[in-house]
């Protein structure tokens, strides 16, 4: 629960908003990582020294249900010269750190990020006669902060949300989001370490779409040269009705342009979905190595934990390379040398005792293999196919709903376990799929319908036997039992 209040009013645990110049004793006693983020915002709007504030009455350090301490909502006057609407700015106070004593977040020094390393922004455009903020962006905020806390996984610019709703719950079209950086707050030093602001971005469906065929980078940027669509300083407008490839069409074109060119940016995403071997009784679970699909799962490694969350976050890096990390036996502190310290070592759970030892676990070459996916999942296999493969990528599936997870990779992709002639390949619960460029482009032929949704019934299998592959398009209801 949250509630609407200026920020200079007294709350229960926080003394008034002070900016860089406040009295002393205020200073003093305000959460020096707060303290930071209020001077960014003091130095953008020094006319508004206590703007409203929708804050969290329960913080989540008490027991609360939003991350968030406070949302701040200011009034941003535009650039009617540079063609930028006045609009509402909305920042967050919370996925950073701002107390520096592990009430919320670990300190773990100044050089590096501030808690998750950023602070959420929106822009909303401020309709005429509105007097006031709406607040259900602060809500929207907490949706995605929480998410961000429950899965301890990161944003970065470029990222699009699926969020399959209008986000201020009326008919709009805008029901997805892009984040970018935000145009106007620098990032901030404070005593807990750095903090960036990312900005989210409204979108069509439609506009999300292209983002995973192409990239987000991309989509954003045309979403700049359309003023209603965004403009320069990306501003969502809830009652916008086109997207921007109906205002104007020729910006599909470059959209396609840049996927036949760049293929797609978009390296794996959280997925419902499962595998079977089918060239071994499922029932045998005395082999640690075995997938026990009657059964609870089988977690991954810590290590192969690593190594698809390196390559998701490799692969969201543009122009990066088609390499897969290698599992490296070096660690320190539980992690891997090459990426940055990660907050958990296990993607579903803090406990390492239902976690199979690394070592233990040999890659085993499979004969058959059966993939199933929910529909939304399903239709992301020709972007897999089209937009990454055959570019001489990777793609992965992490499922939500076990822990399981799915690579698919080429030709061209080095450090994989799965080879030409071992094109299937499992690492206790991380499966490999190697294919050749020939087969991607019979399979895209044979999933050709997976495109057109409206005309899917439910369950949908394809089947190549000639390579003992099997892949099934099922029910949600299908992946929410206990089996997957």
């Amino acid at each position: 629960m949250a509630e609407l209040r200026p920020s200079g009013a007294p709350g229960p645990t926080a003394p008034p908003a002070p900016g860089p110049t406040a009295p002393p004793a205020f200073a003093s006693l305000f959460p020096p990582g707060l303290h930071a983020i209020y001077g960014e915002c003091r130095r953008l709007y020094p006319d508004q020294p206590n703007p409203l504030q929708v804050t969290a009455i329960v913080k989540y350090w008490l027991g609360g249900p939003d991350p968030l301490d406070y949302v701040s909502m200011y009034r941003n006057m535009g650039s009617p010269s540079a063609n930028i609407p006045e609009h509402w700015h909305y920042i967050s106070f919370g996925l950073s750190d701002l107390y520096g004593d592990s009430r919320v977040h670990e300190f773990t020094g100044t050089d590096g990020p501030s808690g998750f390393g950023f602070e959420l922004t929106f822009r909303l455009k401020r309709e005429t006669g509105e007097s006031a903020p709406p607040t259900w962006p602060a809500e929207l905020m907490q949706g995605l902060a929480r998410y961000v806390f429950q899965s301890e996984n990161t944003f970065c610019s470029g990222d699009h949300v699926s969020w399959h709703s209008p986000l201020d719950n009326s008919e709009s079209r805008i029901q997805h989001m892009l984040l970018t950086e935000d145009p106007q707050m620098q990032p901030v030093q404070t005593p807990f370490g750095v903090v960036t602001f990312l900005q989210i971005v409204g979108v069509c469906t439609e506009e999300l779409h292209s983002a995973q065929q192409w990239n987000g980078q991309g989509i954003l940027e045309l979403l700049r040269t359309v003023p209603v669509a965004g403009g320069p300083w990306l501003i969502t407008d809830m009652r916008r009705g086109e997207t921007i490839f109906e205002i104007d069409p020729h910006l599909q074109e470059r959209v396609d342009k840049g996927i036949e060119t760049d293929g797609s940016n978009l390296s794996g995403v959280s997925a419902k979905c499962a595998w079977d071997d089918l060239s071994r009784p499922p029932e045998d679970d005395d082999d640690s190595r075995s997938i026990c699909i009657g059964t609870q799962p089988r977690r991954l490694s810590g290590k192969d934990t690593e190594q698809i969350r390196e390559t998701l976050r490799r692969g969201l890096e543009i122009n990066s390379k088609p390499v897969l990390p290698p599992i490296n036996p070096q660690r320190q502190n539980g992690l891997t040398h090459d990426r940055a310290p990660s907050r958990k070592d296990s993607l579903e759970s803090d406990s390492s005792t239902a976690i199979i030892p690394h070592e233990l676990i040999r890659t085993r070459q499979l004969e058959s293999v059966h993939l199933k996916f929910n529909q939304e999942s399903g239709a992301l296999i020709p972007l897999c196919l089209r937009g990454r493969l055959l570019h001489g990528r990777h793609f992965t599936y992490k499922s939500i709903t076990g822990d399981m997870a799915i690579t698919f990779v080429s030709t061209g992709v080095e450090g994989a376990f799965a080879t030409e002639e071992h094109p299937y390949a499992a690492h206790g619960p991380w499966l490999q799929i190697l294919l050749t460029e020939e087969f991607v482009e019979k399979m895209l032929e044979d999933l050709e319908d997976l495109t057109s949704p409206e005309e899917f019934k439910l369950p949908k299998e394809y089947s190549w036997p000639e390579k003992k592959l099997k892949v099934s398009i099922l029910p949600d209801v299908v992946f929410d039992s206990p089996l997957h």
